[in-house]
């Protein structure tokens, strides 16, 4: 559960290595995002060279919370880090990134986000 000003970790090699959120999509009145959202970022630290720079804002999707998530069959799944995988579009859904780092949530899968899912290492 992040809300605006939440700092993210990145979890992809687009080149941006700290995001924080400015925005949630889908509705002006939505104060939390949670797995799976998507949210509008600033990039606050980024390597150099890469296709993100310092200062951009990139539209990203929340791939680990440190804040539980409850599933539906009753269990939770909780994270050690906020992260986030930039992608090109709310529409695309298809990460910047050729590589993702870390566990991501099966969450994503139902959000049609099956681009993330086959480049990630380990789906939690």
């Amino acid at each position: 559960m992040l809300q605006k000003q939440s700092y993210l970790e990145v979890a992809d090699n687009s080149g941006a290595q700290l995001l924080q959120c400015i925005h949630i999509v889908g509705s002006t009145r939505k104060r939390y995002a949670h797995l799976g959202d998507l949210i509008k970022c600033a990039v606050k630290k980024a390597i150099p060279g890469a296709q993100v720079k310092k200062g951009d804002v990139v539209t990203a999707v929340i791939v680990r919370t440190r804040k539980e998530f409850r599933r539906k069959d009753g269990s939770y799944v909780r994270f050690g880090e906020n992260a986030a995988v930039v992608v090109k579009s709310a529409e695309d859904k298809l990460p910047i990134g050729s590589r993702i780092f870390g566990p991501i949530a099966r969450e994503l899968r139902e959000k049609d986000f099956g681009k993330i899912i086959s480049l990630a290492p380990e789906v939690v």
